[in-house]
């Protein structure tokens, strides 16, 4: 039984409501027992004495919105509000309801409806009406949190990812990097020591399963062992990163989530005869460390990619995993629409940790995503043909390409190579341009400041009408003209003296932000006067000219009078102003700020779907500009995109002060500001290609190397997902059935989260597709995704997330056991390691966290039984895959061949045979293929190898963020006799007798156990990277010898077990059956050994 930890606060019973799963345990209720009372006696809100915790002893989002879910959202929740009280919104619980009572009066707990109906006698009156009251632990808690004021917070989730600073711990010289930082500050507030560094050779084999998922050679063992290198480490760990076979390791991890299989699935389950192309492509994207935006972006949108390459668009077969029903009379409608919850809810799932199921049918009732947002999320994947994945027509068009793409991927290796080398070469340039430009960013440079400016006079082109607020702001209103054109006149900065006249200028100009507002008189509450709120800004002019000349007079009766002067001849013509540069705090996707100067009525600035919000856009000059007196500027905006998108509220500021890096790209600007050491190596490139730019050696070799990449040879693979070219209707479906379509849906996103940008279409007011959404989900700024992305990370390394529920960052999910680890990692996930899965995962191998002892501590039981507190490594057993390959590589038999189609291995009889109407031959595999990787099996739903099941391997219906993990008898006797298993053994026996012979001839010994022990030690070191012990070497040379007596007196058994074997085993000349079946006899013992299988 899996058993997920859940904070005292809920009631016990549901903790243990996942289905039970047999493990071999005999001491599992005694253990139980211990664990529970300690976790009992561990939690900080358990309070014996009965006393309210203080407000400081619990948190709103992981203690008291949970228990309000578990226990009150049923009926006070946004399905149904008895009474009218919802406990789901904080201001429905605060309000005063019908009764005139407030179920929650802050810091009145006594004075606090819910409060009383927990606690009252009157069993008419009490809540919950139904099951176990609350117990006293938890209503002192819920008492305390009123009387701390009942304030709701953001689900932790939900909310921005900030970098946390890095604590100080006790012992700061364990720690090899940040992570050792937070896991040891963590340790030190609960009086717990670290565990000591795995030993060399454990420490090895687990990098080895971990990354590679295969066993270390002995050679490799003692080279790592012998190496006193400080960095051999880190350098084992590089190469194992740059191993082929780490893409197959981590690709295995991804088909999980991405529920791969090679049929269709439903009663017929017919072949997918080309899936694995998607499988093969996920192994090359992880070889070659495509970003995880762009290995998100690939997968959900590659084909609406501009000039999407076929690579691209063959990983939208992530979308073409769903399952396929070809039986007879099936509504196709029907399991069309199946298909699409399905890629919404992986979606979800996979790249936020979100149970989206429950709003397939009604707005979710823990979580703040709502009956409609699913069905905004769904209209996204609705859109979506229904192409099925066209391969090539034959092997011979899919070889060729693969063979000119590895040319060709070769020339581009050399060309890269040969830019590189010329990098090398203009070192010393380099960091004399970076210590230049890095001291002129460490220089004291004028802060930028801005200043209102209040208009002398606007212009509008057509019958538009300009107001001037009493704020400054400008007002458009009358006719809403297709498009329009502001001339405005405002003075230069200058400072203001007490009576409000001038007193000199406040500087040179470096800039104008023209701040865009929301106004209620506009459609959407603006700040544009399009239908929508929007606008579109299409260019930016700014000039100088004199400012308007005032003539006053000496009338004959001695008053004055004043006018304008007539137009002469101008000793001053009007002086343009050049922009830059452009920056916004937001931007419409495909609507950036550089376009407003350009000058282009297709395109311009806009703000969608952001209306109704305040937003700036920013332009500086490329030099200050002095404005002498008797000047001003002339600002012109232009919004000649058509469609009514002109603005109808802003404000225009002046700004000074420089920044001596604004001359340069924002990025590289941006990379210069950081000292070297903190610098990505992305950046650090940046810089370099920046300065080899004007190189004409460097950039030849960067043209050429451009080119190439650019012209990679054309694919046979086509299209694996399309948009219809009449897009598709999407209505909620009530209760999720597709015959009950409800009100239309517009595609969006969820709206708990930030807001889901158009970003794939020319049109700002295009509602979002797949690209959109993709981008979105892989904005730095998303509170989910580097957070999920970052757990499952850790999963695969630490054996448990620092959010143990996986698929589930909701509500009901697990709270991290350290937040701000979490966060670390996720806020550096997009920025400094540049969305790099190999940069995460070495972080995490580096430290010390990852390197200690996974050793049982039985000081630990009490305080901290399933170490979330991270005092030691945990220990899991391999995947199903990796168990037969680890089998395999141990014996020599593994072909380590990497992609191709997939293959199949023995079978038990009759398995094949379970196919729907016996439609599916198993055509066993021989050759190399019959030992390939576990990952490469054919993979039927309905029937998968047994081995595999056997071994919690999931059957690939819905996706899987984590595997379960039993421990059953079948899996022993599976090791001691799958087919496949036994033969490994024969030849682990052989290899080891033919390995070992010239040490063995080599010893003065004659008697045979002397020269056994040479081989099992030989064996050990095959199987476990270790040498046995003294009491190991004994018991297994005694099962050895009684082997061997068995079979020289039954010859029959020997030769039968022998020929099990597929290959001939090369045991070296003259080895005798007898002695060759018992070592496979004995040796596969050991490869039964829970060590064998276990990651240490």
């Amino acid at each position: 039984m899996t058993m997920r930890r859940r904070s005292s606060c809920l009631p016990g019973p549901r903790s243990f409501r996942r289905a039970a799963r047999w493990r071999l345990l005999p001491f599992f209720p005694a253990w139980l027992l211990a664990c529970f009372l300690a976790w009992s006696l561990a939690s900080p809100h358990v309070s014996a004495s009965g006393e309210e915790p203080a407000a400081e002893a619990f948190d709103f989002s992981s203690d008291i919105q949970p228990l309000l879910a578990e226990r009150c959202l049923l009926c006070h929740g946004p399905d149904v509000a008895e009474a009218g009280l919802r406990l789901d919104l904080s201001d429905r619980a605060h309000a005063v309801l019908d009764s005139g009572q407030a179920a929650i009066v802050a810091g009145d707990p006594d004075g606090s409806e819910l409060i009383r109906r927990l606690i009252t006698e009157d069993e008419h009156e009490r809540m919950p009406p139904e099951g176990e009251p609350l117990t006293a632990d938890q209503v002192a808690m819920l008492k305390a949190w009123v009387a701390a004021g009942g304030k709701y917070e953001t689900h932790w989730a939900y909310r921005p990812i900030a970098l946390p600073a890095l604590p100080e711990p006790s012992t700061p010289e364990w720690c090899v990097g940040g992570i050792d930082r937070f896991v040891l500050a963590r340790l030190d507030s609960a009086g717990i020591e670290p565990s000591p560094p795995k030993s060399p050779e454990a420490l090895i084999r687990r990098l080895y399963a971990d990354l590679i998922g295969l066993p270390p050679e002995i050679d490799e063992v003692d080279a790592f062992v012998a190496d006193p290198s400080p960095d051999a480490y880190e350098r084992l760990v590089d190469r194992l990163l740059g191993s082929e076979h780490f893409g197959e390791r981590w690709a295995r991890h991804w088909l999980d989530m991405a529920r791969y299989a090679d049929s269709d699935g439903y009663e017929k389950d017919n072949p997918r005869p080309n899936a694995w192309r998607y499988r093969d492509w996920v192994i090359d994207a992880i070889n070659r460390d495509l970003p995880l935006d762009g290995f998100t972006i690939e997968q959900l949108a590659g084909d609406l990619l501009e000039d999407a390459s076929p690579m691209q668009t063959l990983a939208t077969a992530f979308h073409r995993q769903t399952l396929t029903n070809t039986e007879g009379g099936v509504d196709k409608e029907e399991f069309r629409v199946e298909a699409t919850f399905d890629r919404t809810e992986t979606t979800a799932a996979v790249w936020m940790a979100l149970t989206l199921n429950c709003a397939r049918c009604h707005t979710h009732k823990y979580d703040a995503i709502s009956h409609r947002d699913y069905y905004q999320l769904f209209a996204i994947f609705n859109g979506a043909g229904e192409t099925e994945l066209e391969v090539p027509r034959n092997e011979a068009a899919w070889d060729t390409y693969v063979l000119e793409r590895t040319r060709h991927d070769a020339k581009v290796a050399e060309a890269e190579s040969d830019y590189l080398r010329r990098l090398d070469e203009l070192r010393p340039q380099i960091e004399a341009w970076d210590r230049e430009w890095s001291g002129l960013a460490a220089t004291a440079a004028a802060p930028l400041r801005e200043h209102p400016a209040v208009p002398l006079g606007i212009e509008t082109a057509g019958e538009s009408v300009a107001e001037i607020e009493a704020d400054g702001s400008v007002r458009i209103t009358g006719p809403v003209p297709d498009s329009d054109r502001y001339t405005i006149r405002i003075a230069p900065p200058r400072e203001l003296s007490t009576d409000g006249s001038t007193d000199g200028s406040m500087g040179p100009l470096t800039g104008i932000r023209i701040e865009v507002m929301p106004d209620e008189s506009l459609a959407k509450s603006g700040p544009g006067r399009a239908a929508n709120g929007n606008f579109v800004l299409t260019h930016v002019e700014l000039k100088v000219e004199l400012a308007e000349l005032k003539v006053e007079l000496l009338l004959d009766d001695g008053t004055t009078d004043s006018g304008e002067a007539g137009e002469s001849e101008a000793p001053y013509a009007p002086r343009p102003i050049p922009f830059a540069s452009a920056e916004a705090d937001f931007s419409q996707t495909k609507f950036p700020p550089e376009n407003a100067l350009q000058a282009d009525p297709k395109t311009g600035w806009a703000i969608s779907p952001q209306m109704g919000q305040t937003h700036s856009l920013s332009l500086f000059t490329a030099e200050p500009i002095e404005i002498p007196d008797g000047q001003q500027l002339v600002l012109v905006l232009d919004q000649q995109y058509g469609g009514k998108h002109t603005l109808g509220r802003f404000r225009i500021h002046t700004l000074t002060g420089h920044d001596p890096l604004r001359s340069l790209p924002s990025e590289l600007a941006a990379a210069v500001r950081l000292p070297a050491a903190r610098r990505s190596a992305v950046q650090t490139r940046l810089i370099a290609d920046h300065v080899a730019a004007s190189d004409p050696v460097a950039k030849g070799r960067s043209e050429k190397l451009a080119r190439l990449r650019a012209q990679p040879p054309a694919s046979p693979v086509m299209k694996a997902a399309v948009l219809r070219a009449e897009p598709r209707t999407t209505r909620r479906l009530d209760r999720g059935d597709f015959l009950q379509p409800a009100e239309e849906i517009a595609p969006g996103g969820l709206e708990v989260l930030h807001a889901l940008h158009p970003l794939g279409s020319r049109d700002p007011d295009s509602p979002p597709d797949r690209l959109d959404l993709a981008r979105w989900l892989v904005s730095p700024d998303h509170p989910l995704t580097p957070r999920v992305m970052v757990n499952q990370v850790w999963q695969r390394l630490m054996g448990r997330g620092i959010v143990p529920t996986l698929a589930d960052f909701g509500v009901r999910g697990d709270p991290p056991t350290h937040p701000e680890l979490l966060d670390w990692l996720a806020y550096r996930l997009p920025r400094d390691l540049g969305w790099s899965r190999k940069a995460l995962i070495k972080e995490i191998v580096m430290s010390a966290t990852y390197r200690q002892s996974s050793r049982h501590r039985p000081e630990l039981v009490a305080i901290d039984p399933t170490n979330r507190l991270l005092a030691r490594q945990n220990r899991v057993r391999v995947e199903a895959e990796i168990v037969r390959d680890l089998v395999l590589a141990t014996s020599g038999l593994l072909d380590r061949t990497v992609g191709g189609p997939s293959v199949f291995p023995p079978l038990p009889p009759g398995v094949a045979e379970l196919s729907y109407a016996n439609n599916f031959k198993w055509a066993l595999s021989d050759g190399g293929d019959r030992y390939r990787r576990g990952m490469y099996t054919f993979f039927k739903r309905t029937s998968p190898h047994p081995t595999l099941i056997t071994f919690d391997c999931p059957d690939s219906n819905t996706s899987q963020l984590s595997r379960e993990i039993s421990n059953t008898p079948l899996q022993a006797l599976t090791m001691l006799n799958n087919v496949v298993f036994a033969e490994a053994s024969v030849a682990l026996a052989a290899r080891v007798l033919s390995e070992t012979a010239s040490e063995v001839a080599a010893e003065d010994v004659t008697e045979d156990t002397s020269q056994d022990a040479t081989r099992l030690r030989h064996a050990f070191r095959l199987c476990l990277s270790r040498d046995p012990d003294a009491e190991e070497l004994d018991r297994f040379a005694d099962l050895l010898a009684a082997g061997l007596a068995h079979y020289r007196e039954h010859p029959d058994q020997a030769r039968r077990l022998i020929g099990v074997a597929n290959v001939k085993p090369d045991a070296g000349e003259g080895a005798e059956p007898a002695r060759l079946a018992a070592w496979a006899s004995t040796l596969r013992i050991l490869l039964n050994l829970d060590e064998f299988i276990v990651r240490e």
